[in-house]
């Protein structure tokens, strides 16, 4: 029997984390030619969807005046000085006298202290260089000091000399900063990989600000604009990080049919639990301002946005961990490698799960502290519609999460084994071997 050397082993490197993604396992020409049949089509309908609907910039409307809905300038405070309270009426006491609500209490402590009286300068705008006078009052959040860079209200209709008022603090040098710190952390860390994902941010927050929320704006329906929004996002992040290959194809397979469930999830139990979408300040604004805006979609769309930086992450991990374990091991099959691929999955979906639902309590941590304050009841904190909305926000997104590890696998499993043993390796080899390589077993060395 003639022996035809094989090419030399492919000994996977050790990764010392799932994530990794060295070459992988070449599929077959025409194993390439399915998965471009499916993908091919979809990502034709995710760009015809984004340019049918492509809303060409938020529409316009008249300011209202009230919380985000103001024209703001920024400031600059050139002045503090110490003023009695009682003396700039910080705060009006009630005319009865009554000190037994909680206003009427810090009513009377407001005039009780010592209040600054902060001199601003508008620093942007056409009344750049105006000043006006801001008192704060010493029990309040925000104190000013000299040099701070504020921003500033401006309301046209009001008295000149109730025109500006300061918001909130100017913070676009911390911001900044921190931005940069995390961009040449990742740029470190991760070299070119972490380039391409920074760009890939980018592209997602394009997507984000120039078509999801100007399309709903515009009237479009929340829960189709997420979907190609979403699509688009997950196309580009995953093939611009992981490049155009068979595996990262698999992981948007898998984050696709997730993402599906978790719609089809949220629109049943949205509609079912009666949620409305309008529970806040914001939204109630949002409502007021653009009153054919379905409230309840928008809250869906959020749920499909919010489940897919999380659904890219476990998906990416389990089709990378599959294709690892088919290069250790050339003769695993389908099963052993789903089996193999699940245990995996099953450590990582437990702490991303757990990740999840911490990540949603934080962000309502106080509204939770509320809830508990008033000693109300469990069942009472579920069945508001504040809590309920985010329960079902963190259930439907942790269901198409854990969904996406066997689906993702399954894919992976099927699709790394779909050739005969030998195939790949011989499209690969620039040398081809007469006969096939079997994986490992009774290999000779070349002496």
């Amino acid at each position: 029997m003639t022996y035809s050397p094989p090419p030399s082993p492919q000994t996977p490197e050790p990764h010392g984390h799932s994530h990794s993604h060295g070459p992988a396992a070449p599929v077959s020409q025409h194993l390439r030619k399915v998965i471009a049949a499916v993908l091919i089509p979809f990502a034709a309908a995710v760009v015809v969807g984004l340019l049918v609907l492509w809303p060409g910039g938020a529409p316009g409307h008249e300011r209202s005046g009230v919380g985000f809905d103001r024209q703001t300038e920024q400031g600059r405070v050139v002045q503090v000085d110490k003023v009695n309270c009682k003396d700039v009426n910080a705060a009006q006491v009630p005319p009865t006298g009554d000190t037994s609500t909680p206003e009427g209490r810090e009513a009377v402590n407001a005039q009780q202290g010592s209040c600054e009286k902060a001199t601003i300068e508008v620093t942007s705008g056409k009344d750049k260089g105006r000043k006006f006078i801001e008192i704060v009052q010493p029990d309040a959040p925000r104190q000013l000091d000299k040099g701070q860079g504020v921003v500033v209200a401006y309301a046209p209709d009001a008295p000149r000399d109730l025109q500006y008022s300061v918001t909130d603090v100017d913070r676009e040098l911390p911001m900044a900063l921190l931005a940069g710190i995390f961009a040449l952390a990742v740029v470190l860390v991760g070299r070119m990989k972490g380039v391409m994902a920074l760009v890939a941010l980018a592209i997602s927050f394009a997507v984000l600000t120039l078509f999801i929320l100007p399309a709903i704006l515009q009237g479009s329906n929340p829960l189709i604009v997420a979907v190609i929004g979403a699509s688009a996002i997950m196309l580009v992040s995953l093939y611009l990080c992981h490049g155009f290959t068979a595996r990262t194809s698999v992981a948007v397979l898998g984050t696709l049919i997730s993402l599906l469930l978790t719609g089809l999830l949220g629109s049943l139990f949205i509609g079912w639990a009666s949620l409305t979408g309008n529970t806040d300040d914001n939204t109630g604004l949002i409502h007021g301002l653009y009153p054919n805006i379905d409230m309840s979609g928008l809250l869906l769309a959020g749920v499909i946005i919010g489940s897919l930086g999380v659904l890219d992450d476990v998906t990416v991990t389990q089709t990378s961990a599959v294709w690892e374990l088919r290069q250790a091991d050339p003769n695993m099959g389908p099963r052993a490698l789903y089996r193999a691929g699940i245990r995996i999955g099953r450590d990582h979906i437990a702490s991303v799960v757990n990740t999840l639902v911490l990540a949603y309590a934080g962000a309502a941590l106080p509204l939770l502290l509320l809830f508990s304050i008033a000693q109300s009841s469990v069942g009472t904190v579920a069945n508001s519609e504040l809590v309920a909305e985010e329960i079902v926000r963190t259930l439907v997104g942790s269901i198409g999460l854990v969904a996406s590890v066997p689906v993702t696998t399954a894919l992976a499993a099927l699709v790394v084994t779909a050739d005969r043993p030998g195939n790949a390796a011989a499209d690969e080899s620039p040398a081809r071997s007469g006969s096939p390589v079997r994986g490992g077993r009774g290999r000779r060395r070349k002496k």
